[in-house]
This record gives C-alpha cells, sequence and structure tokens, in this order.
C-alpha cells in the first residue's frame, strides 16, 4: 500500500539490528546490519522488514517527533507562566501585600511542581507512546507476511545477541534497535525505555 518503497541499506556491523527513518513514507529508508542478515533466516529477515515498514506506513517518526515537541512545549509554557507572573506590576508581592506576598510563593510551588515533574511526566507519556508504537508495528508486520512466527523467532534471537555494541548503547541511540538495547530486567525502568518487553512482544506474537 506504499507508493514509493523505502529505499534500503547495509550497516557492515555485527549486532543484530534494523531500523527504519525517514519524516514522510515516500522519503524514508531501512537499515540492516550484517550481522542481521548473517544469522537470521528468510523468514525471520522477512518479519523484521516487515516490522520496519509498518513504522514507516504508520508514520511512527512523525508521531513521536510530535510528542517530542509537546514534551518540550510544557517546560516552556511553565516558564513562560513563571516570568509573566514575576515581571507583571503585581507580581512578586512588591508592594508588601500578604495576600501578594501568599499568592507568590503558592505560583512559586505550582512553578517548581511544573517544573521538575512535568518533564518526568511528558518523558514517561512520550515513552508509553514508543512503546504502543511498537506493539502496533508488531502486529501490522505479521500482518503483512501473515506469519507472526518470524518476527517472534528473530526477537529471540535479537534478545540472546551477545554483540558488545548493544551493551554500550545509551539513551540516545535506544531508538535505533529493533528491541530495547538494554539488558534490564522488568520493573520500573520500563517508563524509561523505547521498547516495550521484548519477551512480552514475542508472547503477543505468539498468541499466548
Amino acid at each position: 500500500g506504499m507508493k514509493v518503497p523505502p529505499k534500503c541499506y547495509v550497516i557492515e556491523d555485527s549486532a543484530l539490528n534494523a531500523y527504519a527513518t525517514g519524516f514522510k513514507p515516500e522519503n524514508s529508508y531501512i537499515v540492516v546490519t550484517t550481522g542481521l542478515i548473517a544469522k537470521l533466516n528468510k523468514q525471520e529477515l522477512e518479519g523484521v522488514l516487515a516490522h520496519e515498514m509498518s513504522h514507516i506506513k504508520n508514520q511512527d517518526i512523525k508521531v513521536m517527533l510530535l510528542a517530542a515537541g509537546l514534551v518540550g512545549a510544557t517546560v516552556l509554557l511553565a516558564d513562560i507562566l513563571f516570568r509573566v507572573f514575576i515581571f507583571s506590576p503585581k507580581g512578586g508581592g512588591g508592594d508588601g501585600d500578604s495576600k501578594n506576598g501568599g499568592l507568590m510563593v503558592a505560583v512559586l510551588v505550582f512553578w517548581l511542581f511544573l517544573v521538575i515533574l512535568s518533564p518526568i511526566i511528558g518523558e514517561m507519556i512520550k515513552l508509553a507512546i514508543s512503546r504502543r508504537r511498537e506493539y502496533l508495528a508488531d502486529a501490522n508486520g505479521a500482518l503483512l507476511t501473515r506469519y507472526p512466527e518470524g518476527l517472534a523467532s528473530a526477537l529471540e534471537k535479537i534478545k540472546n545477541d551477545p554483540d558488545p555494541l548493544v551493551d554500550h548503547a545509551n539513551k540516545a541511540t535506544a531508538h535505533l534497535f529493533i528491541s530495547t538495547p538494554f539488558r534490564a530486567k522488568v520493573g520500573i525502568s520500563n517508563l524509561f525505555s523505547t521498547h516495550p518487553p521484548i519477551d512480552d512482544r514475542i508472547r503477543r506474537l505468539r498468541g499466548k
């Protein structure tokens, strides 16, 4: 259903990885590593490529850019509201009025709440959206190939990939992996992960 197929590239790397990029479906790219091609069979590789094509078809890159923009806008709005209050003629309680002083304290507390918690809450919402889009790409990829076991089996191999690149990934590059590159256990750390737990993805693909 895509008017223009994505361009495909191969990276010389032993890690089992693939990702999709491109702001518009008609100007998109899928990248796979030589390690992925070497270690996956045809059905598994099809499952991974179908997952990445689903990201492009669903315009997930645009969705995540929008989510990131909304998180930034929330922080910016909190800062603007505080500055407007501080520099307004009645702001800051400059006339010594106790009412103004009390209001100033209340606004300061509210501003601190926004500044400290809104970025954290916003980031958690953004990452939650990212995880839901991964589930959606898994489901759409399975519909495309009509063989969910291909992606499920590929994810099992990726999960057990011992390549050192995976262990040295950081939060800035985590979204460039087909599954979370961190060997974290299920728990609160999953709230700050770009991907859902890989075991859960495999279970869903197998209908368990």
